[in-house]
């Protein structure tokens, strides 16, 4: 991947030379837009070049060339502090892959978490992912070549053209200079424009880090955000694809208010450890349960038909589980789940949301009954109301009861805790805002310590060739066997994290 692959060095390092302005041969004949664009196309590669942003940009370098200078310069220092760190990380994970050593706790899941972790997740990318990642790498992109001009216009050095490619399936961007004028400034000018473009991809991240950060802010006037959960969309696949519309808004799960998407799966992850420890009752009048069917016995287990549930009668303040349930036959009846909604709660599973004070809530007429957990089954009841009735529950929506796997039932469902104050269409900018926001950090920051890599054809290459150069005084013999074997051996450490990488995802 050679997204920000900066061209102005050797010959050697470049497939495309600057100096003489010569373009590459291509299968199908160069066509001339202008005297400022042109572009080149053959069955696996083609550009777009422009020099229309040359002046404009050499003009406003060398107007702040004196902040600029200082911008890079603290860019410089950033990007060796990065360069050595990620090469220490590459070495410490493939010094791990070779069963070397057990690694460090902390950076084992950041690895396995953010990079290794990620990957289950991407057969399930959609045609709109696809378009924020397009989106994302463009932005990114820019803003990486855009440190490089930038750079190189605060030393002196014009820029011959700016230029975007798309190599096989691979898109990229590039700015060229020229390499005779290179050569002859300081070496520590050379690093800072080498620098530049990663600096300028982690200068990216902290935008869009404090963006996301102020974002309920910035749309305050228009959404508001963390009252309550809105659902975008419900797949005809998810267990709540008919009970829940887009629209809708989730208020409560369980008896918990629920504000933001974190709370939501927080909750989940809650419930779903806590689905056989507690007890979760309603007081069912007792005609009701007299009226109830009774279950029956397949391979000793209670079971019910059709789509009732187990029901069982506790104590309000007893903590009972499954081999209580199934040591008195004459307290399991089987009743459906929607029955018991509305009725007052108790037991002792609610939390704080039932608090008796040690008296029963359910009167002589009642019994607390409470649905018997199997393996893998949770008991959750969804609150929610309409949209167009606010957060008023008792003019519209209601509660309905999911029986099943909650974890499951959480993700899928698309939500947002975002809500408009006008229109419900307009919901989805601030959704389409905040992914946007996420996938430019998550590209910008791939592309920084991408070329943050001590490998060919990146900007660590050249990063390491003339850092050696400004603090080392090894002679220049030594100089380029310790930068070829850097190189050499940086190259083929990431080919297999990366060929790891890929058998992790196939054999998934």
């Amino acid at each position: 991947m050679t997204e920000g692959n900066i061209q102005l060095q050797r010959g050697r390092r470049t497939g495309r030379r600057t100096g003489g302005g010569a373009t590459p041969r291509t299968l199908l004949p160069l066509r001339r837009v202008s005297s400022h664009l042109s572009n080149s196309i053959s069955c696996w590669y083609c550009d777009f070049k422009s020099s229309v942003f040359n002046e404009p940009l050499f003009q406003f370098g060398r107007k702040y060339f004196r902040w600029l200078r200082i911008w890079f310069s603290i860019g410089m220092g950033f990007s060796l502090t990065t360069l050595i760190g990620v090469t220490l990380i590459i070495l410490l994970e493939s010094a791990r892959a070779l069963n070397l050593y057990n690694g460090i706790p902390w950076l084992n899941n950041i690895l396995n978490g953010s990079i290794f972790g990620s990957y289950s997740s991407l057969y399930n990318i959609t045609v709109a992912d696809i378009g924020y990642m397009c989106i994302s790498s463009i932005i990114s992109v820019s803003i990486h070549e855009l440190g490089h001009a930038l750079s190189a216009t605060s030393e002196g050095i014009q820029i011959e053209y700016t230029a975007v490619f798309l190599a096989v399936l691979f898109p990229g961007a590039l700015v060229a200079f020229n390499d005779d004028l290179l050569q002859m400034i300081p070496r520590v000018a050379t690093l800072r424009i080498y620098c530049a473009g990663i600096w300028h991809n982690a200068a990216l991240c902290l935008v869009c880090a404090l963006t996301l950060f102020l974002l309920p802010f910035i749309f305050y006037p228009l959404y508001s955000h963390g009252e309550s959960l809105m659902v975008l969309d419900v797949s005809p696949k998810s267990p709540l694809y008919g009970h829940l519309s887009p629209g809708d808004i989730i208020t409560m799960l369980d008896g918990a208010h629920v504000h933001t998407t974190k709370e939501w799966m927080n909750i989940s992850y809650v419930l779903d450890k806590q689905k056989s420890q507690t007890n979760k009752g309603y007081c069912v009048p007792n005609l009701m349960i007299a009226g109830s069917k009774n279950p029956e016995i397949t391979d000793n287990k209670f079971t019910c038909p059709n789509d009732l549930t187990l029901f069982t009668t506790i104590s309000c303040n007893s903590r009972t589980n499954e081999t209580n349930h199934q040591q008195t036959k004459e307290h399991i009846y089987c009743f459906p789940a929607k029955g018991v909604l509305g009725e007052k709660k108790c037991g002792d599973g609610w939390g704080n949301l039932v608090k008796d004070d040690g008296n029963c809530l359910c009167t002589d007429d009642e019994s607390c009954s409470s649905p018997i957990h199997t393996l893998g089954v949770t008991w959750v009841e969804i609150t929610f109301s309409r949209h167009e009735c606010g957060n008023k529950e008792n003019k519209c929506g209601g509660s309905f009861v999911f029986v099943g796997d909650i974890i499951s039932m959480a993700r899928s469902i698309r939500v947002t805790n975002y809500q408009s104050r006008w229109f419900y269409g307009v919901v989805y900018f601030p959704v389409v805002v905040e992914k946007l926001l996420v996938n430019i950090f998550h590209v910008s920051l791939m592309l920084a310590l991408l070329n943050s890599l001590p490998v060919y054809y990146l900007d660590g290459e050249s990063i390491l060739e003339v850092a050696l150069c400004c603090f080392s005084s090894l002679t220049p013999r030594i100089r380029e066997l310790v930068v070829r074997s850097c190189l050499v051996g940086g190259t083929l450490i990431c080919c297999l994290l990366i060929s790891r990488i890929l058998f992790l995802v196939i054999s998934e």
